[in-house]
C-alpha cells in the first residue's frame, strides 16, 4: 500500500531515489541505483496479468461484430492500452508492472547508431547486458515450415534475412505465438525480473500509483536551474507528495513527456512511434499464430520486415476475420519521421509523405514475398496501422553526451527511456533502452549517492 509519507531520510541514511515506470528503462535504472539509494519504483498500472482467455472465445466475439474499436482491447486485456492518433493509427503501450516489455516479443537488438553519432558509446553497457541476459537465436531450430519457407523466399529475393536474437528460455517455450498477450509458460523475459532484482536489493514498488508531476524546489526561476524535491502522485482519489533526492522518469515515450509538461518542463515536438503495418494473405494451415513472433528480420529502406501474426488486427480489423491458423503475415516496422507531439495528454502523430512512400514500397516487397510463398496477389490484405515504440521528445544532443542529462532539466531529474533517443530506430528498442538506463543510473550514482 502507498505509505503515508516516505521518511525524511532514506533507509540507513541513504539518499532517496524515485524511479517512475517499471518497463525496460525504469526497471534497469532502479536495480542499478538500489545498492546506493533508497529506491522507490512507481508504476501507474497494477500487477501484470496475461491474456488467458481461449482465443476461440475471442474469435466468436469478433464474429459478433462487437469488437469495433481497438481501444476496447482493455476489456479483454487490461494490461494493454490503445490510443488512436492521426491516420487511425493505434498507439499501444503496456499499463502494468513490467510496462510494455510484457507485451513485447523479446527481441534483443543493439540499435545505437544514432547515439554513436552523437559520441555516446554504450559498448560497456551492452557487454554487461549480453553477459547477464538469456539472449540467443536457438528458436531457429524449432521454426515451423512456413517460417522456413519465408526465410528461403527472402534469401532467394536477395533480401539477406537475419535470425532475430531473442530473450527467451527456449526450453520452456511451447511456441504458442502469444508473446504479445503475456507468455503462459514464463519462457519470455520481461523487465519484472529486473524489478525483482531491485526489490532484493531493498527497493520498494508502488503499483496503481500515477505520477502527476515532478515538484520543483528553490534554485532558480527556470526548472533547469532548480532541483526536483519529489513527485506528486495520485492513487485512486488520494493525492500525496513523495520526497526524493533524485528523480528518474522512465514512464515511456508518451508518459514521460506528459509528466514533464505538467511539471513545467518543456519538451520538443519530435515524437516518433515506429509505425507497424502487417501485410497478409490466406495460407491454409500456416499456423503462423503458433510461431515465435519476428523470428527473422529483413532490413529495408527506413524499415524492417519480419514474419508476425498481428493480434490487434486479428481482433479488430475486418479483413482479418478468418481462421487464425490460415493467415500468413509480414510486419513492416517503419522508422518514421520525428514529427509528432504529446500535449496535455493528447497525442498528435500521423504519417508524413516520406513515411507513406516507405510504407508503400515495403508493402510491395511483402506482397512479392507472399506471392513467392504461394499466395495470389489479389488475395493479399492489410492489417491495421499501429505503433508501440514512442520516443524522441527530449532528444539527446552532442552537448549532453557525457552527462546524458538534457541541460534544461533540473539538475537531479534524469530520464531513462526512449524519450532521450534522437531519432526513430525502426527496430525493437528494448535492449538499447536498457543500456541507456544502465549508463544513466551509473552517472546518477557517481553524482548524487
Amino acid at each position: 500500500m502507498l505509505p503515508g509519507r516516505i521518511a525524511a531520510c532514506g533507509s540507513q541514511g541513504m539518499k532517496r531515489a524515485i524511479v517512475v515506470g517499471s518497463g525496460a528503462g525504469g526497471a534497469m535504472a532502479a536495480r542499478e541505483l538500489a545498492p546506493a539509494f533508497d529506491v522507490t519504483i512507481i508504476e501507474a498500472g497494477t500487477d501484470f496479468r496475461r491474456f488467458d482467455r481461449d482465443l476461440a472465445f475471442a474469435e466468436r466475439l469478433r464474429s459478433s461484430r462487437l469488437l469495433v474499436d481497438p481501444r476496447m482491447i482493455r476489456v479483454l486485456f487490461p494490461a494493454m492500452q490503445v490510443r488512436i492518433a492521426d491516420d487511425r493509427m493505434a498507439l499501444v503501450n503496456g499499463v502494468a508492472l513490467g510496462g510494455t516489455t510484457t507485451l513485447a516479443t523479446a527481441n534483443a537488438l543493439r540499435c545505437d547508431e544514432a547515439l554513436l553519432g552523437l559520441g555516446i558509446d554504450l559498448g560497456t553497457e551492452f557487454e554487461a547486458l549480453y553477459a547477464e541476459l538469456p539472449i540467443s537465436t536457438a528458436h531457429e531450430r524449432r521454426w515451423r515450415a512456413v517460417t522456413r519457407e519465408l526465410y528461403g523466399v527472402c534469401e532467394a529475393l536477395g533480401l539477406d534475412p537475419v535470425v532475430t536474437p531473442k530473450l527467451v528460455d527456449h526450453e520452456r517455450c511451447n511456441r504458442c505465438g502469444r508473446c504479445v498477450l503475456g507468455c503462459p509458460t514464463g519462457a519470455k523475459w520481461d523487465s519484472r525480473l529486473i524489478v525483482d532484482g531491485a526489490v532484493e536489493l531493498g527497493a520498494r514498488v508502488l503499483t496503481k500509483t500515477r505520477v502527476e508531476r515532478v515538484v520543483m524546489g528553490d534554485g532558480g526561476s527556470s526548472p533547469g536551474r532548480g532541483r526536483a524535491t519529489g513527485v506528486m502522485v495520485r492513487r485512486g482519489v488520494r493525492r500525496e507528495f513523495l520526497p526524493a533526492d533524485l528523480v528518474v522518469l522512465a514512464a515511456g515515450g508518451l508518459g514521460t513527456p506528459a509528466i514533464l509538461q505538467r511539471s513545467g518542463v518543456p519538451t520538443e515536438d519530435r515524437l516518433f512511434v515506429d509505425p507497424v503495418l502487417c501485410v497478409a494473405a490466406p495460407l491454409s494451415g500456416s499456423h503462423q499464430d503458433e510461431e515465435v513472433p519476428m523470428p527473422f528480420i529483413v532490413k529495408g529502406a527506413g524499415c524492417i520486415i519480419s514474419p508476425y501474426f498481428d493480434y490487434l488486427s486479428f481482433f479488430f480489423a475486418p479483413t482479418w476475420r478468418r481462421p487464425r491458423d490460415d493467415i500468413a503475415a509480414l510486419m513492416i516496422k517503419l522508422a518514421d519521421s520525428e514529427s509528432g507531439s504529446v500535449t496535455g495528454g493528447r497525442v498528435r502523430k500521423g504519417l508524413t509523405d516520406r513515411d507513406r512512400a516507405r510504407l508503400e514500397a515495403a508493402t510491395e516487397t511483402c506482397t512479392q514475398i507472399l506471392v513467392r510463398l504461394g499466395a495470389r496477389r489479389g488475395s493479399v490484405f492489410l492489417g491495421m496501422l499501429n505503433a508501440g515504440h514512442p520516443g524522441g521528445m527530449v532528444p539527446l544532443t552532442g552537448r549532453e553526451r557525457d552527462p546524458l542529462h538534457p541541460e534544461h532539466l533540473p539538475q537531479n531529474l534524469y530520464l531513462a527511456d526512449a524519450s532521450l533517443l534522437p531519432e526513430s530506430l525502426g527496430r525493437p528498442p528494448m535492449l538499447t533502452i536498457m543500456a541507456l538506463a544502465r549508463r544513466v543510473a551509473r552517472l546518477c550514482t557517481e553524482r548524487f549517492a
